[in-house]
């Protein structure tokens, strides 16, 4: 009897042992927007029942600039305390040597994703990042608005701004002090690249490093739309303006004080909460084309990945975690409580998703209209191209000096950035 109890004691304590060595301890990094830390916690609570692992999530900012600039400091130090990193589209490239090729745990999955937005997560034949939602951004308008003063919808940038003016003015002189025409983002960061890749690209102005290589950005059509927007500062758009990230821009449209906004998908579903002054008032479509030759909408690619550190001490447990946000369930329920966008073409079908977000038909021509920022030809010096790309717009947004003037000096400091190749 005492053998047999002692037997069932080593049993047990070694059955202990081996479950609690199962349960992994992970963290995810998190730069979420709007209520978007909220959704992760949820989906985090449902794998960590599912799987009995245990998921911190490490807060970052907002700043898609400062993430990537911490990103880098932790992965180059071989920090092993982040297990997954939420990546943008564009750092595929420049951090895929610190991730592990999740090639083979997602070969079964792979395929129901949009093929370019995989093919844009692999480096050298790697998969290095597990897609979580694209981006690709829209004109923001107020319905009411424009039916109120019998306004189209604009389809060019000089349209939107003859609009903004005419009914932001209006609505100033029948006792609505805060309203503004238009709101994006102006800050000297990551969003500034993507607002101006969109005014230069539609205006037929290129994007900024082609696809070959060869450095575009010092042209005509890019300085006429650069100006363009500069000339928008102090009128239709708040000085202020200058200093508006994503949430500095929904706050201004989601008190009812703007006609116009630029900004992501994640802001529709955001716009009409109950807490929302635009509730029921508004609607998307592509963002305004430039003139000229060439000229068309444009609307900057963006989207969110999952990767995991190569130097995650659970890697098994970590990929996990990656294929579970990545996955159909957790895409649908983003789909229909984010507003953000699926990367599995199926979902766009989804009876559940098209009734709670039905406005993601429109986005359907934008994200046809989608423009990629130039990561792939300019590889691990991206980060520097967008830095001074980003730094030349906004001096020329805050009055200091022309485009041309700072797209030629752009140019020059891209050259020398370039050297013998990218």
């Amino acid at each position: 009897m005492k053998i047999n109890t002692l037997l069932v004691g080593l049993l047990t304590s070694v059955t202990l042992v081996m479950g609690s060595a199962q349960a992994a301890e992970l963290s995810i990094v998190s730069g979420d927007t709007g209520n978007g830390l909220a959704f992760l916690r949820s989906q985090l609570d449902k794998f960590e029942a599912e799987t009995g692992n245990t998921v911190t999530v490490v807060p970052m900012p907002s700043s898609t600039s400062d993430q990537f600039g911490q990103y880098r400091l932790w992965l180059a130090a071989g920090n092993a305390d982040i297990d997954v990193y939420q990546t943008d589209v564009i750092w595929a490239p420049q951090l895929a040597d610190q991730f592990l090729d999740l090639t083979e745990a997602a070969k079964d999955v792979v395929d129901q994703h949009f093929p370019s937005i995989i093919e844009s997560q692999t480096v050298d034949g790697k998969l290095v990042a597990l897609p979580a939602f694209t981006d690709a951004p829209a004109l923001f308008y107020r319905t009411d608005l424009l039916e109120k003063y019998s306004k189209p919808v604009p389809t060019t940038w000089d349209e939107m701004a003859a609009t903004a003016q005419e009914i932001m003015d209006a609505e100033r002189a029948a006792g609505n002090a805060d309203m503004y025409g238009f709101v994006f983002q102006g800050n000297a960061y990551e969003g500034l690249t993507c607002d101006a890749l969109e005014w230069v690209k539609s205006n037929g102005g290129g994007q900024i490093v082609e696809a070959d290589g060869t450095i575009s950005i010092n042209n005509p059509q890019a300085a006429a739309a650069i100006d363009r927007a500069a000339s928008w500062i102090g009128t239709i758009s708040p000085e202020g303006n200058l200093a508006y990230q994503e949430e500095e821009s929904r706050g201004v449209w989601q008190l009812g004080n703007s006609v116009f906004m630029r900004n992501w998908p994640y802001a529709y579903a955001l716009g009409n909460g109950d807490d929302s002054a635009v509730k029921g008032k508004f609607d998307v479509a592509p963002l305004p084309a430039g003139d000229g030759e060439g000229a068309g909408s444009a609307a900057t690619l963006g989207g969110w990945n999952v990767a995991v550190s190569k130097y995650s001490p659970d890697p098994e447990e970590a990929i996990k975690l990656a294929l579970f946000l990545s996955s159909a369930e957790v895409q649908k329920e983003r789909a229909i409580n984010q507003s953000n966008l699926p990367t599995i073409e199926a979902l766009y079908d989804d009876a559940d998703v098209l009734a709670a977000s039905p406005f993601m038909a429109n986005w359907k021509e934008i994200f046809q209209n989608a423009v990629p920022r130039p990561s792939a030809p300019t590889k691990v010096k991206y980060n520097e191209v967008s830095s001074l790309f980003w730094s030349a717009v906004h001096n020329t947004l805050s009055g200091n000096g022309t485009a041309a003037e700072n797209l030629e000096v752009l140019e020059a400091d891209l050259s020398d950035l370039k050297g013998d190749a990218w």
